[in-house]
């Protein structure tokens, strides 16, 4: 049986493909598409791909300086501003790849029994104090969450949604194989094989 920090790491791994096959398709859209009024809490394709991002920074920020045995950035609110940091589906890949190997590089490190330590979470008026468990638990949930509405407002548009919920068990390799290549990953390496 695999460790729960497997399990995470495996989740990062889930969460970066996911990514990859959500921005194939959103590469897709013209620029009209990517920024259209939609009905969605953020309003646009656009807005939501900027928001999941940017709270990636805000949660990774936290989780890396701890790692790291530093204060947290005493101005982390700065990442939400601007609120919409890019205007390109390109652009927005592009950090979004790199937020998603940063997160793979910190859930490689953890071990069952570091996942209880504490991160501090800078907020406007406060500092939050969270287990690196349940701040992580919480950042998958925020990701799926919102990839889920692009995936809904995608149903809107002239591109087909991607498959997202399916094809990561052992007999459906064959279906992520193309999306791995392109990420240059293995099943070992993931599966730990």
């Amino acid at each position: 049986m695999q460790p729960l920090s497997h399990h995470l790491l495996t989740m990062a791994y889930h969460n970066g493909w996911a990514n990859h096959r959500l921005y194939k398709a959103c590469l897709q859209l013209s620029q009209d598409e990517l920024v259209a009024p939609r009905c969605s809490f953020f309003g646009s394709i656009k807005a939501t791909l900027n928001h999941i991002l940017t709270v990636d920074w805000f949660y990774l920020n936290a989780l890396e300086s701890e790692q790291r045995g530093e204060a947290p950035e005493p101005d982390s609110e700065r990442f939400f501003e601007p609120e919409e940091s890019f205007s390109s589906c390109e652009a927005l890949r592009e950090e979004q790849a790199q937020a998603d190997h940063r997160l793979i590089a910190y859930c490689s490190q953890l071990r069952d029994d570091q996942l209880q330590r504490y991160v501090s979470i800078v907020r406007p008026d406060w500092v939050q104090r969270e287990q690196r468990l349940r701040l992580l638990s919480h950042l998958f949930e925020h990701q799926i969450h919102h990839r889920g509405q692009v995936h809904a407002m995608l149903s809107d548009t002239s591109v087909k949604p991607p498959q997202l919920d399916e094809f990561f068990c052992e007999d459906e390799a064959h279906l992520r194989a193309q999306d791995f290549a392109e990420l240059g990953w293995t099943e070992a390496q993931i599966w730990g094989r």
